[in-house]
C-alpha cells in the first residue's frame, strides 16, 4: 500500500452496499479485519446516521462517518452527532415560501432536544414516493407528522428531502437551486424508480465535509468510490476516484478506474488487495 497517510471513503448505497440494501457478511468482516490492521476507512451517504447504522451497525468503524451528504459527521458505533450544519432562519423562512409543494412530497429533518433528529412531513395526499417513505418508517418515532409549515420546520431544520416522479421533482429542483447559499443535489433513487431533491445547508456536500476531515486528521491522500451523481464533488477532489461497474456514466468518465459491481463486494475486494500489496 502507499506509504503516504491515506483516506479511504466509501459511497454507501450502490456502492459498499448491494442491491438488497444490506451489507454482505464478506464486507462487514474484511472491513473490520482492514480497520484493525491499521486502514483508515469511512463512508459518506445521503441518508441520516439512524438509517444508515440500520445498515451499517456492525461495521467497526474508529473514524467519524459522513452522513446527509455531508450535512452531519457522526460516530457509527453511537449514532451520535458529532458535529451538524443547521439553516439560518432566513433560510428556514426562504424554504417555506420557496416550496410549497412539500406538503405533498417532501419532509424536513430537525434537530430537536439534545441534538435528537426526527423527521417530520404534512398529512395528506403524497406522491407514491413520500408515502412510500412514509408507509416504510410507519414504526419509527423519530418520523412524524406535523400539523402546518412552523411545526414542519420545527427545532433546528438541517435537511429537506422531496420524493417523487422526474415530471414533479425536477422542476422543484430548479427553484431550489438558484438560490446559492444552499446545496441542492436531484437524482434518481439508487433503487427505484423516483427521484429525490436533497436541500442542505451551504458546504454541506460529501467533498468539503471529506476535504475537512482530512486536513483535520492529517491525512496525505483520499481515495474514494463511489456510483451516482452525489458522488462527482468527491471524484474530483480525490487523488484517486474508483466507480464500481454499476456507476452511472458520468461518474465512469472522471474515474481514475473502473473496479467489479456492489454486487460483488468489489470495494472491500479492492481495499484488501491494496492494503495487503505494498507495492500498490
Amino acid at each position: 500500500m502507499d506509504s503516504k497517510k491515506t483516506l479511504f471513503v466509501s459511497d454507501l448505497d450502490g456502492t459498499l452496499m448491494r442491491s438488497n440494501e444490506k451489507l454482505s457478511d464478506y464486507t462487514i468482516s474484511t472491513v473490520n479485519e482492514l480497520v484493525r490492521q491499521g486502514l483508515d476507512f469511512t463512508y459518506a451517504t445521503a441518508r441520516s446516521v439512524e438509517s444508515a447504522r440500520a445498515i451499517t451497525g456492525d461495521l467497526e468503524l474508529k473514524l467519524p462517518v459522513i452522513t446527509r451528504n455531508g450535512a452531519v459527521l457522526a460516530d457509527n458505533t453511537t449514532g451520535k452527532h458529532l458535529k451538524k450544519s443547521v439553516f439560518t432562519k432566513e433560510e428556514v423562512e426562504l424554504l417555506k415560501m420557496m416550496l410549497p409543494e412539500i406538503s405533498s412530497c417532501g419532509f424536513v429533518s430537525c434537530f430537536i432536544d439534545n441534538g435528537i433528529m426526527i423527521r417530520t412531513y404534512m398529512p395528506g395526499e403524497h406522491t407514491a414516493g413520500l408515502q412510500g417513505y412514509i408507509d416504510y418508517y410507519e414504526n419509527d418515532p423519530t418520523l412524524r407528522e406535523a400539523n402546518d409549515l412552523n411545526e414542519l420546520y420545527c427545532g433546528l431544520p438541517g435537511y429537506v428531502t422531496m420524493i417523487g416522479e422526474r415530471e414533479k421533482i425536477a422542476p422543484i429542483y430548479e427553484k431550489a437551486k438558484e438560490y446559492k447559499g444552499w446545496e441542492s443535489m436531484f437524482q434518481k433513487d439508487t433503487y427505484r424508480d423516483e427521484f429525490w431533491l436533497e436541500i442542505c445547508p451551504q458546504n454541506c456536500t460529501k467533498a468539503k465535509t471529506i476535504l475537512k476531515l482530512k486536513e483535520q486528521l492529517g491525512y496525505e491522500k483520499l481515495v474514494v468510490f463511489g456510483d451516482s451523481l452525489n458522488d462527482i464533488s468527491m471524484f474530483r477532489i480525490a487523488d484517486e476516484a474508483y466507480a464500481v461497474s454499476n456507476a452511472i456514466d458520468e461518474l465512469k468518465q472522471i474515474a481514475t478506474g473502473v473496479i467489479g459491481s456492489n454486487e460483488e463486494d468489489a470495494v472491500v475486494k479492492f481495499l484488501k488487495e491494496q492494503f495487503n500489496n505494498p507495492s500498490l
